[in-house]
């Protein structure tokens, strides 16, 4: 099945950490073209050498060039921030005069609202708010994308082509986008956690550390394979599992005398309650 096109106009990345490079993979897959290029600015000289054989990529260079930001907004038709959150408004503050004033300036920070960004740049320019996870990286994100008060269907429909690139994607309103952080963003950690903590618990069985490795990742890898095959619910598929008065219903009666829901329920509440302290900050 060949993958569809996907025409993009010209980008700049303003920092390029783990989630901007994963981004950028996905921009820089065969199927993607991007007309202009993508411009990506970092602080380290060596950093920006990771470019040097990508001809797509034009890298600018904070630590020896106080302009670069600007320079690499300038002409752009998407500007995507990739800084910390805490370091948002200063970018925004810093990169504003620069804009194109058509630009639309995505966001990738936690915390950080439309209000706020709309705030730090020109009257009119469109904001979009937007939370990637992880898997990006292996072009399997799950992305929420909130537009702010400026933004169009043609800009919000530009935001969602760009994500398509690294995985699927979740138009919703801004009020769900620390929810939905705290799940499809943080849910890889929890799921990472999850298989530390069976191969500890394989290991204590009196498995080697390989051997734990590969029963618990090929355990969660072969039923997350299974879920998505079938078509099947997750509670009739675990339902086939757990044979009346067998181990396996055995060992989920722990789970609910532990009730795993309510934990579930109160990590999520911390993470939303962490994400909009960070925003305050």
């Amino acid at each position: 099945m060949n993958t569809p096109r996907v025409e993009l106009p010209t980008i700049a990345m303003v920092g390029a950490g783990s989630m901007g490079r994963a981004i950028l993979a996905g921009l820089l897959a065969p199927h993607v073209e991007v007309t202009g290029g993508i411009r990506v600015t970092n602080r380290d000289p060596q950093r920006a050498g990771d470019f040097d054989s990508e001809p797509r990529v034009t890298a600018f260079t904070t630590g020896n060039n106080p302009a670069a930001n600007r320079e690499a907004v300038t002409g752009a038709s998407i500007v995507l921030i990739g800084v910390k959150p805490a370091m948002v408004t200063d970018v925004l503050d810093e990169i504003s005069e620069a804009l194109d004033s058509h630009a639309l300036v995505i966001s990738v920070a936690a915390g950080i609202s439309t209000r706020t960004m709309e705030n730090h740049l020109p009257g009119g320019q469109p904001v979009v708010r937007t939370m990637p996870n992880t898997p990006a990286t292996v072009g399997r994100a799950v992305t929420g994308i909130a537009g702010g008060s400026r933004v169009t269907p043609d800009t919000l429909e530009l935001a969602v082509r760009l994500f398509d690139t690294v995985g699927d994607v979740l138009v919703i309103e801004e009020e769900q986008i620390d929810a939905l952080g705290s799940i499809s963003g943080s849910g890889p950690a929890y799921l990472f956690y999850f298989v530390e903590q069976f191969v500890r618990v394989a290991e204590a069985m009196g498995f080697t550390r390989e051997q734990a490795n590969l029963m618990v990742r090929g355990t969660f890898r072969g039923a997350i394979d299974l879920l998505e095959a079938s078509g099947e619910t997750p509670q009739e598929l675990r339902r086939r599992v757990t044979s009346p008065g067998g181990s396996t219903e055995r060992a989920i009666a722990v789970f609910d005398e532990a009730d795993l829901q309510k934990i579930f329920v109160t990590a999520t509440n911390a993470a939303v309650a962490r994400t909009r302290e960070m925003g305050q900050a």
